[in-house]
């Protein structure tokens, strides 16, 4: 940590429990952005003190771009749940924030389509848009979900696989092979899933549940 990030921690955890008070997100993104680069916040999301790694990922939660992926993706490990629970909120924001705006906006209006339950339409757009720009894992994710959805599981598991294989912390990605393994009765290939998405987010409770009973299930108890 250098001089200049230790001059500015005080102002972090200042801001940080004003947010807590007030829930005034706008003030808060608005009086870290004038302070902070990307960098520093972090590098500040790995400092000893949790409140002060609490403060940087929340702030990265709202201000980071996909270059911090693997700084709020560690963060998902933090020894206090605090910091975690604010890793696993904002790094899915993080996960839009990759590509050009129109890449962004593109991808916003397949998620409400997928809302929408215009399924169809969803993979048209979202196939277009991997065409375009195959590198988006969260695009892959996205129509990987549109599949799920009408029961094409195979090419469910297809794109979830491919988001995986871009973001190797897309823990959501993982849990939806899972779940389309198990529309498929493979359950061991479900558990194997499941586990992985434990191992990259390991606050998924509902996802340790499904471990356990297939676990016992697959051994017979």
């Amino acid at each position: 940590m250098t001089v200049s990030d230790s001059s500015r921690i005080p102002f972090l955890c200042d801001w940080y429990q004003r947010y807590l008070n007030d829930q005034d997100s706008a003030a808060f993104v608005r009086a870290v952005s004038r302070r902070y680069t990307q960098g520093t916040l972090q590098r500040l999301a790995e400092h000893v003190s949790s409140e002060v790694r609490r403060g940087a990922v929340l702030a990265l939660g709202f201000l980071g771009d996909y270059e911090a992926n693997s700084t709020v993706g560690r963060a998902l490990h933090d020894t206090d749940r605090t910091v975690r629970i604010l890793a696993e909120n904002g790094i899915r924001n993080i996960w839009f924030r990759a590509g050009t705006e129109r890449e962004r906006q593109q991808l916003t209006f397949i998620v409400r389509l997928i809302s929408a339950q215009q399924y169809h339409e969803a993979l048209s757009r979202a196939t277009d848009l991997i065409h375009a720009a195959e590198w988006l894992a969260e695009t892959w994710n996205q129509r990987g979900t549109a599949f799920f959805r009408i029961g094409r599981y195979t090419e469910s598991i297809r794109d979830s696989h491919q988001a995986l294989e871009i973001n190797p912390y897309h823990f959501d990605a993982a849990m939806s092979m899972g779940q389309a393994y198990l529309q498929l009765d493979n359950r061991v290939s479900a558990l194997e899933c499941f586990r992985r998405a434990l191992r990259l987010n390991p606050n998924l409770e509902g996802v340790r549940v499904q471990v356990e009973r297939l676990t016992r299930s697959i051994e017979g108890r």
